[in-house]
């Protein structure tokens, strides 16, 4: 005759025959277990943990029996609601943070050790300084010091933060400003400043410019009763935005005025002034020989202009000799 099996029952035979068949096999550590016992260790609650590590609370559940198998101990306490680490179980817990942190070095580890025969400069440069700034910087440290092949990758600056930071990269160069630290200032990165530029309120010409007094087309201090002064704003993503909203965020939002366009390249912004849009703010660097030539004119007066530095980063870690060579090249050139 068949005998009626419950669900508990049947649960506990699956766990039983997967614990046994488990230490036949004596696997070595599943490296994964120790993300799950990290989740179930914060929070004591099964389904919890189980949710966040995306499988359900049964199959979560065996992988917690597996790890506590293979260790030969229990690490928690089921008895309580919510579950609590027991002796063995806050043993291991600094012991899984330290496995945890130690593996996430590797692959930079993996990286600064190949750096040490590497002779390639990998450099990450925000679009902007990439077209106007880097190639005379560069021409100038070659006068001087041998300069081996440049791998370049030109990007917006949180990217730019984020290549040097994961050590895809060895450098960094970008624009800075004391109001508007970023992610490699707050990780003490080493960094250099090796120039400076200004950033720039222009516009187009209204009209045919005068060459003694060019009037802008859109400025900073419309007359009475005017259209809001449109202006040509930059994306979250940019560098020179954040600089700009640090340093002029309350007198912009104090203004009359109207964002007409966004872009995180202050190259598009510059066309897009070109054509008479509105206000941008742009690199000296980037927008002199407009200025000089009149096709773009200052919108707004001396006190719209931000100061800003060009910085150059560097991986913390020590670099290959050529790296090396190249930064001690950059400070002789600061």
């Amino acid at each position: 005759m068949e005998v009626p099996i419950s669900s508990a029952v049947r649960a506990a035979l699956t766990n039983a025959l997967f614990l046994f068949f488990h230490a036949l096999k004596a696997p070595a550590l599943n490296f994964s277990w120790l993300h799950d016992f990290m989740a179930l260790a914060a929070s004591g609650n099964f389904s919890r943990a189980a949710d966040e590590r995306h499988m359900t609370q049964p199959a979560f559940s065996r992988r917690i029996r597996a790890l506590e198998a293979w260790l030969g101990v229990d690490l928690f306490d089921r008895s309580s609601q919510p579950a609590r680490l027991t002796e063995a179980g806050e043993w291991f817990h600094a012991t899984a943070e330290e496995l945890l942190a130690r593996v996430a070095r590797i692959p930079h580890e993996a990286r600064a050790a190949a750096e040490q025969s590497a002779t390639t400069l990998r450099l990450a440069a925000t679009h902007a300084l990439s077209f106007t700034f880097l190639p005379g910087w560069l021409h100038g440290l070659e006068a001087h010091t041998p300069v081996g092949p440049v791998r370049l990758m030109s990007d917006v600056l949180p990217r730019c933060e984020s290549l040097l930071m994961q050590g895809q990269v060895q450098f960094a160069l970008c624009h800075a400003h004391a109001d508007a630290p970023g992610a490699l200032d707050a990780a003490g990165c080493p960094r250099i400043t090796i120039g400076a530029d200004r950033l720039l309120p222009v516009s187009a010409p209204r009209g045919i410019a005068s060459a003694r007094a060019p009037r802008p087309l859109h400025g900073l201090t419309p007359a009475a009763k005017a259209a809001p002064v449109p202006l040509l704003g930059y994306s979250p993503e940019s560098g020179i935005g954040r600089i700009l909203h640090a340093v002029h965020g309350e007198r912009l939002a104090a203004l009359e005025c109207q964002t007409v366009f966004t872009a995180h390249l202050a190259s598009v912004l510059r066309t897009m002034a070109l054509q008479g849009r509105g206000v941008a703010w742009l690199p000296e660097s980037l927008a002199r020989q407009d200025l000089e030539e009149g096709r773009l004119v200052p919108a707004g007066g001396p006190q719209w202009e931000v100061a800003l530095q060009v910085c150059v980063y560097r991986d913390a870690a020590r670099l290959s000799p050529a790296g090396e060579a190249f930064w001690r090249a950059a400070q002789a050139s600061a």
